[in-house]
């Protein structure tokens, strides 16, 4: 059936409470790059609890059960296989504390008209039990294959294109062949894409792809690490488009221009020259 726009958007998605603890921090941490080399005291705060840090995008991690739930909202009746991640947007409103749960909201924010399919922004507002402040706010794209051409919006323009110049930091990123491995279990996306080759072979890669959101948990710590003076707490908004896939091993090199308050990045793999993550930014937290 197609979307029925009227129906669909503002919809609530079902919420849920989210918890996690040290545990979880640290898996995710290693599950985006952390501990290497593993005695250099910047891993060790992303990889050991004595003064443990979250790399900021974890953000991006208690959302998802929410985030799924679109698939169940009335005028989204749409073929799941269809669905691509096409965007994420985080925006961390304070310090992530290393253990902690929240309760999340979910709706269906927009739906833009791309012709050969639609886009559906999904919102998701997970806020602390412990003092009921928020703390994470995320908005994915959902881009919904064969589901346009209904007349609607188009939406904004991609905009944050990197400036004509050189850029001011440059960061490799090697990946673990089992990379992906590692990250469905930090995450919970257990979808067979990252895992199985004969599923990587039935969608058309020549072996399992790494996660999208994998990927963008990568470069927040690069970000952090090589712009933002090592603090994740100075990330306070991260946005990025996915357009490509990575191969786990493949190495990483990110791109950052550093624009004042505001940092545009880029990002491809050494080994293909493919471009996976564009028309992103990082905002650092004002003060």
């Amino acid at each position: 059936m197609p979307i029925d726009r009227e129906k669909a958007l503002g919809a609530e998605i079902p919420g849920d409470v989210f918890s996690w603890d040290d545990d979880d921090i640290i898996l995710y941490n290693l599950a985006v790059g952390a501990g290497r080399p593993p005695t250099d005291p910047q891993e060790l705060r992303y990889a050991y609890e004595g003064d443990l840090r979250a790399v900021p995008s974890y953000g991006a991690i208690p959302p998802f059960g929410v985030m799924m739930g679109f698939g169940d909202v009335d005028g989204l009746d749409v073929n799941l296989a269809q669905i691509l991640h096409g965007e994420q947007e985080l925006v961390v409103h304070g310090p992530i504390p290393t253990s902690g749960s929240v309760a999340q909201t979910g709706r269906v924010a927009h739906i833009y008209d791309k012709g050969k399919g639609a886009l559906a922004v999904i919102e998701t507002v997970s806020t602390l039990e412990k003092t009921g402040e928020p703390l994470f706010t995320n908005r994915s794209s959902i881009f919904i294959r064969g589901e346009g051409g209904f007349g609607g919006d188009s939406g904004p323009p991609a905009g944050d294109e990197p400036p004509e110049r050189e850029a001011d930091h440059v960061v490799e990123s090697p990946t673990l062949p089992q990379q992906a491995l590692l990250y469905r279990l930090a995450s919970g996306d257990r979808n067979p894409l990252h895992a199985d080759p004969g599923f990587a072979a039935f969608a058309g890669y020549e072996k399992p792809i790494l996660h999208g959101l994998c990927t963008y948990g990568i470069v927040a710590k690069a970000v952090v690490d090589q712009a933002l003076g090592g603090d994740p707490e100075r990330l306070h908004t991260y946005k990025a488009r996915f357009t490509g896939h990575v191969f786990p091993g493949e190495t990483l090199v990110t791109r950052i221009w550093d624009e004042g308050e505001r940092l545009t990045v880029a990002v491809e793999t050494v080994e293909r020259g493919a471009t996976v993550l564009a028309n992103a930014a990082v905002v650092r937290r004002p003060g």
